[in-house]
């Protein structure tokens, strides 16, 4: 069975890269980054706090 090389998969489209040249995007454009942005803030802010609850739990645990 051959190998699967990374450089044979479907590249996922970015769709923003932090600096990048934002001059030819319409206002149109760039409302949709700063919505796409949001949501991942959201997602990064709710797994943190997922994160933060689970290490909370367990010092609690470790620490009776």
């Amino acid at each position: 069975m051959a190998a699967f090389d990374d450089d044979d998969r479907p590249k996922k489209k970015i769709a923003h890269e932090v600096g990048q040249d934002l001059s030819l995007l319409s206002v149109d454009e760039i409302t949709a980054r700063i919505g796409l942005l949001q949501d991942e803030i959201k997602r990064l802010e709710a797994d943190k706090a997922q994160k933060h609850a689970k290490r909370a739990a367990a010092d609690q645990f470790f620490k009776s």
